[in-house]
C-alpha cells in the first residue's frame, strides 16, 4: 500500500477511535464510585447528674450520638482536660451605665477561675466593637484591660455583631475548649447580623456560649432604673405614689424589653449548650467557679457524616448516655456542607 493510501486510512479512522475513547471514559467515570471528601463536626457535651455535680470518667463507650434520628459510629473522643480559651464580652453601652461597675467586677472575679495555662481575651461593645486584649494566659494584662472598659461616646449597643466577630473572626483557628462569657442587659440596638444568623454562628462555633443577664431600665434617651419613684410621706409612713398612666405604660415597655432580653439571651446560650445566668444572683463569683469547673468537665465527641447529608441543609443531633440520672447538654444541630458551592 501507498504511503498516500496509508495516511488516509489512518485518518479517517481517527473519529472513529476517538470516539471510542470518549464512550470508553464516559463508562469508566459512570463505574467509578464518587468519593467525597467530609469534615469531622465535632460535638461538646456536658454530663451532669440531677443535683449539677459534673460526671467525670466517661468512656467513648458510654455515649450515644444521633443525627436526624439515625444512631452515628462516634469517629473521635476527647474527655482529656486542656487549657481554656475565654472570649469575655462587656457590655458598654450607654444602657448599663449604671450596672457597668456590677459588670466589670464581675468580668474581674470570673478571671480569678482561670489557671496559669488558660487563656482570655477581652472584648466590650457599645455602638462599635473594642477589643481590649488579645488572647492571652497574662491575668494582668486582662484585669487592666476590664478596668479600661468605659461607656461608649455613642447610643448603640451592637450585642450580636460583638458574638459574630469573636465566633467568627477570633476565634476561628482555635482549637481546644473554647467559651464565650457575654456580660450584658441583652438589648441589642444596631447589630447588622440577624438573630438567627448569630445562633447558627453559635451552634456551629463549638463554643460554649454563657450569658449573664444585667436587668436595666428606660427613660428618655438614657437608661435608669424605671421602677424607681420618689417616695412621700403619708399618715406617718412611707408609700409609693400610685403611678401615672405615663409612667406606668414606660415601665411595661421597660419589662417587655427585658424579657425580650432574656429570651435571647436564654437562646444563645442554649443553642451552644452553654447557660443562661441572671446578674442579681447573690454568688456571681460561685456561678462563675461552676462555669469553670464545667468546662474542664466537657467532652468532645465527633463524627462523619456520610455522604448523602452533605446537602447544605440544617441536621439535628442528639446525644445520650448509658450513666444512669445523667443530665446531658450537647450541640443540638450543625449546618452540612454543600456539593453544590464545592464544599
Amino acid at each position: 500500500m501507498s504511503f498516500r493510501r496509508t495516511a488516509l486510512a489512518v485518518f479517517l479512522a481517527l473519529p472513529i477511535c476517538a470516539g471510542l475513547v470518549s464512550t470508553l471514559a464516559q463508562e469508566r467515570q459512570t463505574d467509578t464510585p464518587i468519593k467525597v471528601q467530609t469534615t469531622l463536626v465535632s460535638v461538646p457535651v456536658i454530663v451532669s447528674d440531677h443535683q449539677g455535680r459534673y460526671v467525670s470518667g466517661l468512656k467513648v463507650a458510654d455515649f450515644k450520638l444521633y443525627q436526624d434520628r439515625a444512631e452515628q459510629p462516634i469517629s473521635g473522643f476527647d474527655a482529656v482536660e486542656e487549657p481554656l480559651n475565654i472570649a469575655l464580652l462587656l457590655d458598654t453601652s450607654h444602657s448599663t451605665a449604671q450596672v457597668l461597675g456590677d459588670i466589670k467586677k464581675a468580668a474581674g472575679n470570673f478571671l480569678k477561675e482561670l489557671r496559669p495555662q488558660d487563656r482570655a481575651m477581652v472584648m466590650s461593645f457599645d455602638d462599635d466593637i473594642h477589643l481590649l486584649s488579645q488572647l492571652t494566659p497574662d491575668r494582668k494584662a486582662l484585669e487592666k484591660a476590664v478596668k479600661s472598659a468605659k461607656v461608649g461616646e455613642e447610643f448603640g449597643t451592637v450585642l450580636r455583631d460583638a458574638v459574630s466577630e469573636v465566633v467568627d473572626r477570633s476565634f476561628k483557628l482555635v482549637d481546644g475548649r473554647k467559651a464565650i462569657i457575654v456580660l450584658t442587659d441583652g438589648k441589642d440596638v444596631g447589630s447588622r447580623i440577624s438573630e438567627q444568623a448569630v445562633f447558627d454562628q453559635a451552634a456551629e462555633s463549638g463554643a460554649m456560649i454563657y450569658t449573664v443577664f444585667f436587668e436595666t431600665g428606660f427613660v428618655r434617651r438614657g437608661w435608669i432604673d424605671a421602677t424607681s419613684f420618689p417616695r412621700r410621706r403619708v399618715w406617718g409612713r412611707d408609700r409609693l405614689p400610685p403611678p401615672r398612666p405615663r409612667n406606668q405604660q414606660r415601665r411595661q415597655r421597660v419589662e417587655m424589653r427585658n424579657e425580650r432580653a432574656m429570651s435571647f439571651l436564654e437562646k444563645l446560650a442554649d443553642v451552644s449548650a452553654g447557660r443562661y445566668y441572671n446578674g442579681e444572683a447573690s454568688d456571681l463569683k460561685k456561678t462563675f467557679n461552676l462555669i469553670a469547673e464545667e468546662l474542664r468537665h466537657q467532652y468532645r465527641l465527633g463524627f462523619y457524616p456520610d455522604n448523602h447529608k452533605i446537602d447544605g441543609n440544617r441536621h439535628t443531633l442528639r446525644v445520650e448516655v448509658t450513666a444512669p440520672d445523667a443530665v446531658v447538654r450537647a450541640r443540638r444541630s450543625y449546618q452540612a456542607a454543600s456539593l453544590a458551592n464545592g464544599s
